[in-house]
């Protein structure tokens, strides 16, 4: 589905957030893009959805180069920023001005899935909180059917309950010709939704494996001792959290955040393992 080859970008010509990016993504999965601060994870999806351009390299996003931002593209394109303005109208009336760019868009699952986030339909999107714009927004997106749905921190500004709301429904979403890309920086949020984890770091890509392969590979537990074993840990109440390469195929769960904590502190003990 999508296709980024040799991608260079950057804000000015002196510096490059991305060095010869290369990367495939396909349908059917959902996609942990994660970072820290500045590691241009935001920048990466906005080369997706063609809101910036590279300075050279390729992408390629169901068949089309998205910097032509061509109509038959975007509108298979759902893009969920961080940052957001909404009008001062109600929801039927945003519907209305905005639905018809979408040719598969369901007005029943919309209408469903502000039920589900118990979205005050009746009130002015200006007059509404943070988190229940973040909701109105992440439920027209969805409606879209779009192909590909790009979402960027969509977890911010949401209570804990409506967190768990918005990962029961993620998980009900994905379909086989259907492509998530999900960037955050709170990490437990994507605990039990993505399949695939893609971990920006230094200009390039540090890590890009799916959750099968990652704990195949690598062993996330806790020990009472340090050993050689260990490739990065944490200290904890009973001992210390670790991450160990999976020498005797244990089943372990994935922890996300200690993960993201090890490849930045240990990106060359992980890099051979995965290479």
């Amino acid at each position: 589905m999508i296709k980024i080859n040799n991608l260079n970008f950057g804000y000015s010509k002196g510096k490059l957030l991305f060095k010869n990016m290369s990367m495939q993504l396909s349908a059917g999965h959902i996609y942990g893009l994660l970072g820290k601060n500045g590691a241009g994870k935001s920048s990466l999806l906005k080369n997706l959805a063609g809101l910036v351009y590279a300075q050279s390299g390729t992408m390629d996003v169901m068949g089309y180069d998205p910097a032509k931002r061509q109509p038959a593209l975007l509108q298979q394109i759902c893009f969920i920023p961080e940052e957001f303005y909404l009008p001062s109208v109600k929801i039927d009336a945003f519907v209305k001005a905005n639905a018809a760019f979408y040719p598969d868009f369901d007005h029943a699952y919309f209408t469903a899935l502000l039920a589900e986030f118990d979205i005050p339909v009746t009130q002015k999107l200006i007059n509404m909180s943070y988190g229940q714009k973040k909701k109105v927004i992440i439920a027209f997106g969805l409606a879209t059917q779009a192909k590909l749905v790009i979402m960027d921190e969509p977890t911010n500004g949401l209570d804990i309950p409506s967190k768990a709301q918005f990962r029961k429904i993620m998980a009900s979403v994905l379909t086989e010709d259907r492509c998530i890309i999900i960037s955050t920086h709170q990490v437990r949020d994507l605990d039990n939704l993505i399949d695939t984890v893609i971990m920006l770091d230094e200009s390039s890509i540090a890590l890009k494996a799916s959750v099968e392969e990652i704990t195949n590979k690598l062993c996330f537990k806790r020990v009472k001792e340090l050993d050689e074993t260990v490739i990065y840990s944490e200290p904890s109440l009973a001992g210390f959290n670790a991450v160990l390469q999976n020498y005797h195929q244990e089943d372990s769960k994935l922890d996300i955040e200690l993960l993201f904590n090890a490849v930045l502190a240990e990106k060359n003990k992980l890099k051979p393992i995965f290479n």
